[in-house]
């Protein structure tokens, strides 16, 4: 943890945001990645139940351990929407095949074969690579009649590379991307097939025309040793929430040396993205979902007494709604326990200060507590908020706040947590100055970039030490 805490005070340029995303494919919907990610795993296990069901009089506690070790070596799945149903095929029985011969060959060595009857073993060898093969043409005809192209991209640089790009997420009938148009400064080259595709504007216009069109992805498809010209595009484009991607031209390609996140088939590096894509994504909303229900359940008779508390110390409702951003920087309703006299959630908010005659009894206790925050376990099973993320500040702050600090709305890349690494670090409470809310940000950023499963549990966990001798909390 100390690494993550020294890192918060190294310089930060828009070049040092350029990472990589190994192993996934973007320009997809996440749900569709999480069922490839599982489509292997579950399909043998269905298969490996389908045949003892028929050939095994009693199923005991070796199938539930046989599933777990399938689920183990199969996950996550490999994503083959793309290949031909030939080569699917020959996948799927070879990868059936091989799993079920190493199983079996290991079952041997160390004397469990006999755990498994012989019909078993014998028919799961086709009934294995038939129930593969059933599953993921169900899901290669199901995904594009449920997928819908929601997320609006451009493309920057209308050169073969850029509308090669827009051909593919075109034709591509698994993806959910939708292509708007292209930025370029240049003349167009004539001897160029722009297939009807229109340029939207200039450069210039790329960061106005984002957030007026809420474009959700841009990608870069320009030449990198322009480097002047990329950061300038960078810079404009940090009061925006757009996922930002190179697309590479064939001389960077030839010298990154490691493996690269891929459009529709063509390589990208990521620029500016969400971590919680993929398998992180998947572990973070799970995680989400497990504690905040445990949290509600356990704390229910918690809740309901302070809401009769704060009902009982003042008039108005327990429970206070104020508009918030949330992820992409969209406007969300985020519930809290009252703890003023008044519900401010105009133009104009002012933050609570220290003896604040607005503050009840109740909530003054309430807020040195943080308990006035539990409600937002609620936002979190919706999908609104994070346990941990960066905290979701009043609309009205947002507004000021984006104009004054390059790379405010970056945080907004993900859900705003209940709490976050800036809170437990000693930025818990009032940010009376612009600096105050900027070390706020670098450590939301840094939080971004750093994060882990690991990193969550610690925030928990110290979040917890952190309210009991929070000095900054009124």
């Amino acid at each position: 943890m100390s690494q993550i805490g020294t890192q918060i005070e190294a310089p930060h340029t828009p070049a040092a945001e350029i990472r990589q995303l190994p192993g996934l494919l973007h320009g997809r919907d996440d749900t569709h990645a999480h069922v490839e990610r599982l489509l292997d795993p579950l399909a043998l296990v269905v298969s490996l139940w389908i045949t003892a069901f028929f050939f095994e009089d009693t199923r005991g506690n070796e199938y539930l351990v046989l599933s777990l070790v399938l689920v183990t070596l199969t996950f996550p799945g490999r994503s083959r929407l793309h290949v031909s149903l030939r080569r699917l095929i020959t996948d799927l029985v070879l990868l059936a095949e091989t799993l079920i011969g190493l199983l079996i060959f290991f079952g041997w060595a160390t004397r469990n074969l006999d755990a498994f009857p012989e019909p078993v073993r014998i028919h799961w060898l086709w009934i294995a690579p038939v129930c593969l093969i059933a599953a993921h043409l169900a899901f290669r005809y199901a995904a594009p009649l449920v997928l819908r192209r929601t997320h609006r991209c451009v493309i920057v640089g209308m050169n073969e590379q850029g509308l090669s790009l827009a051909k593919r997420i075109e034709h591509n009938p698994y993806t959910d991307l939708a292509l708007v148009g292209f930025f370029d400064d240049r003349v167009v080259n004539r001897h160029l097939d722009t297939a009807g595709y229109s340029v939207l504007g200039k450069f210039t216009d790329l960061a106005a025309y984002t957030m007026e069109h809420h474009v959700h992805v841009i990608y870069l498809s320009l030449p990198m040793a322009n480097q002047d010209r990329t950061l300038k595009l960078l810079d404009d484009l940090r009061d925006t929430t757009a996922s930002i991607y190179f697309v590479p031209d064939q001389f960077v390609t030839e010298l990154i040396q490691s493996r690269m996140s891929t459009v529709v088939d063509i390589p990208v590096v990521a620029v500016c993205e969400t971590p919680f894509v993929g398998i992180n994504g998947l572990l973070k909303r799970s995680s989400d979902i497990v504690i905040a229900l445990a949290g509600l359940v356990v704390l229910s008779p918690v809740l309901l007494g302070i809401g009769l508390l704060v009902r009982c110390n003042s008039r108005g409702p327990a429970i206070f709604r104020q508009r918030r951003y949330g992820l992409d920087g969209e406007e969300i309703i985020v519930y809290k326990f009252r703890s003023m006299r008044v519900s401010e959630d105009g133009a104009n908010v002012r933050q609570a200060q220290r003896n604040d005659s607005r503050i009840t009894p109740i909530g003054a206790i309430l807020r040195k507590t943080s308990l006035d925050e539990l409600p937002q376990l609620v936002n979190v099973i919706q999908g609104r908020m994070s346990l941990v993320g960066p905290r979701p500040h009043a609309v009205a702050h947002n507004e000021l706040y984006r104009k004054l600090i390059k790379g405010y709305m970056l945080r907004h890349k993900v859900r705003p947590g209940i709490t976050g690494w800036a809170q437990v670090n000693g930025l818990r409470g009032e940010t009376e100055t612009v600096e105050k809310m900027e070390a706020r940000i670098r450590y939301d950023l840094d939080y971004l970039r750093n994060w882990s499963l690991r990193l969550d549990l610690h925030i928990l966990i110290k979040t917890v030490l952190v309210v009991v001798n929070d000095r900054h909390a009124y």
